[in-house]
């Protein structure tokens, strides 16, 4: 397959090092838009109250309540804008463009207070090994709109794939959302039972935090824009014995000893003949080596995501 061929097909192609600086500073002003519902939003487990969820045009924060009102905020990767919109009806926009991180922290705080919403956030990022303070963060200043919008665009086709894979599981399984403090699209599907407490070790996020997440045993997969191209990941914990060793597809995936994780390049899939079939089966085996080795009970926990195709064709839909 050609290039054109994939971005005909939704999977555009996107070298991180053509927007490393745009991506980084896209980090940091997830972050603050992060934080802002995470300060208002009642505690879910495993921190799943404040993600992002892919959009037809980018990344919303979907409703945050506030009082006995509510708001939600938007990256418009196609007109490049931050939409803030109230239940009272009000909506402010902000343009996307490049500008240092001390500046949108300041616009959106400051849009928050005319809107009325008292917010105080944890003005420093988490999950980077250097955490500079939102105001003094001078540094982080990049916005490649095209590049934004390609990078929407992966997301948007992983989001696609993800959730299908989601579809076929009947036990407690998240989301597809982004967790902004590694900026990854993630899906975690859990066995039921208790983790023992993580060991922590992730860079500037509370050990505490880190023990709430991963409360549960796990297996989880997900997209990051790491790498060449990005990457898709997948990973149990805790892990199993013979987990990093277990075979699986397709071919160019392999286990990642320093992240712990099985990795699959973004550049094989968008280059595949059949994209949506590479990362199926990339998600679709790597969980089949976390749950067959950690002994989950996959017939109570599994179901198949075509069961009522027979009724609704017949157009018997609820």
């Amino acid at each position: 397959m050609t290039d054109q061929q994939a971005q005909r097909m939704g999977w555009p192609r996107l070298r991180v090092s053509d927007w490393a600086e745009t991506r980084d500073t896209l980090h940091m002003w997830t972050q603050i838009v992060g934080k802002i519902r995470l300060a208002h939003a009642p505690l879910v487990n495993h921190w799943w109250e404040v993600t992002f969820y892919v959009t037809p045009r980018g990344l919303t924060t979907s409703t945050i309540p506030y009082l006995d009102k509510a708001l939600d905020i938007e990256f418009d990767f196609t007109d490049h804008l931050l939409r803030i919109r109230t239940s009272d009806g009000d909506i402010r926009q902000l343009a996307l463009v490049a500008q240092p991180v001390a500046r949108f922290y300041t616009e959106v705080m400051d849009t928050l207070h005319e809107l009325g919403i008292q917010t105080k956030i944890w003005a420093s990022p988490n999950e980077v090994p250097t955490a500079i303070p939102f105001p003094q963060d001078y540094q982080h200043a990049s916005y490649d709109p095209g590049a934004a919008h390609l990078f929407w665009q992966q997301l948007l086709q992983a989001n696609r794939v993800m959730a299908q894979f989601r579809s076929e599981f009947a036990g407690k399984v998240s989301p597809v959302h982004l967790f902004w403090g590694a900026m990854d699209l993630a899906c975690t599907r859990f066995s039921g039972r208790k983790a023992p407490p993580h060991p922590g070790g992730v860079p500037n996020f509370p050990h505490w935090a880190a023990i709430e997440a991963y409360s549960h045993e796990v297996s989880s997969c997900g997209f990051w824009p790491g790498g060449e191209e990005g990457m898709f990941y997948a990973y149990a914990y805790p892990e199993p014995a013979g987990f990093a060793d277990r075979p699986v597809s397709p071919s160019e995936a392999f286990y990642d000893r320093d992240l712990q994780e099985f990795v699959l390049p973004y550049e094989v899939v968008a280059g595949a003949a059949n994209p949506d079939e590479v990362l199926t089966e990339f998600l679709e085996t790597t969980y089949a080596a976390a749950a067959e080795l950690g002994g989950w009970d996959r017939a109570a926990l599994e179901v198949d995501p075509h069961r009522l195709d027979e009724q609704r064709l017949a157009g018997t839909r609820p």
